[in-house]
């Protein structure tokens, strides 16, 4: 394991303190318990939007704290959830009379852990539970895990949020896009945790691990490499059932890198799946490409897919200004 590390025990400290200095203009980092704050104060009444999980995924949440998205974002350990006294602490050092919306990945720990924070914390709040990954079924036990999708999500209820928007639209709209929007992910190699020093599962030179999680999880299966458009157009045939996309529907295409995937190869992927969506008759009205839902250093690439209408486009478009996205400020 080769990384820019000292100590293991302190990597996530060092991280985020050297991530609030760089953007200490937009951020203050909270250091007992963690999180990260907004610097400027909002108005009055304003809904404060929360999220959080484990570290290893940046920019996801700490990179999207700020204007026309999150209030307060809490990183837990590296693949691991934070504690309720983080989320509890965020809660209350930003809750501006509007209550407060947590906007929560779905994995056991985060949902277990924003419930018991939800529970103690003394004013109005709401929770949207993010599921896009159709890379596990519908049924799947503890149901579909919360993946790159949780940008849009936060990217448009934070808009929503920031004009004034009350916590039941902030909710119900968390809901609906969460609804219209589906991922899917393949690696090319697995992650190393720092803490394990090894990868967490083997690939060969020639296997591709397709429906991979962002914690590393194993896939929906173990395929031979292929050609890159065979491998999207399996991404998107799956996608694509899963929303019941439809001829004249508009979408919003997100390519996101895991860590490792170099910017080249991502426009690439970003140029199939268009093709791919217009072959079927699906307008690409907007986009985004780059690394923003990451596994470390993992290779390989998600596929996220979400049907606007003109709210929602309205809501994607509107300006935002945080350390890793930002336009129209």
């Amino acid at each position: 394991m080769k990384k820019f590390i000292n100590r293991i025990d302190t990597l996530l400290d060092e991280s985020l303190s050297g991530f609030a200095r760089a953007h200490a203009d937009i951020v203050q980092f909270n250091n007992q318990p963690h999180f990260v704050r907004r610097l400027q104060a909002t108005k009055p009444g304003k809904v404060a939007l929360i999220s959080g999980g484990g570290s290893g995924h940046e920019p996801l949440h700490t990179g999207f704290v700020g204007l026309g998205m999150l209030d307060a974002a809490c990183p837990g350990q590296i693949f691991t959830s934070p504690t309720p006294d983080q989320m509890l602490a965020a809660a209350q050092a930003v809750e501006n009379g509007g209550g407060v919306l947590f906007i929560v990945k779905n994995y056991a720990g985060d949902v277990m852990n924003f419930e018991i924070a939800a529970e103690m914390l003394d004013c109005p709040n709401a929770s949207v539970l993010v599921c896009d990954d159709v890379s596990l079924a519908k049924t799947h036990s503890t149901g579909r895990r919360g993946v790159a999708g949780t940008l849009v999500v936060e990217k448009m209820v934070g808009a929503a949020a920031e004009n004034g928007a009350d916590l039941a639209f902030c909710k119900a709209l968390g809901d609906r896009i969460n609804q219209a929007t589906a991922s899917m992910g393949v690696a090319l190699s697995s992650c190393t945790v720092p803490a394990l020093g090894k990868p967490t599962f083997d690939l060969n030179d020639n296997q591709i691990e397709m429906g991979v999680g962002i914690h590393g999880e194993h896939g929906r299966e173990t395929l031979a490499l292929m050609p890159a458009t065979e491998i999207v157009e399996h991404l998107l045939a799956t996608i694509a059932d899963d929303l019941q996309l439809a001829k004249g529907q508009s979408v919003l295409l997100h390519i996101n890198g895991f860590g490792a995937t170099p910017l080249m190869e991502l426009h690439l992927v970003y140029e199939l799946a268009w093709q791919y969506l217009q072959k079927h008759g699906i307008s690409v009205v907007r986009s985004l490409v780059g690394s923003y839902t990451t596994s470390l250093d993992m290779a390989g690439c998600s596929v996220t897919v979400t049907v606007l209408d003109d709210e929602l486009t309205r809501l994607w478009d509107a300006p935002v200004h945080t350390a890793s996205l930002r336009w129209g400020c």
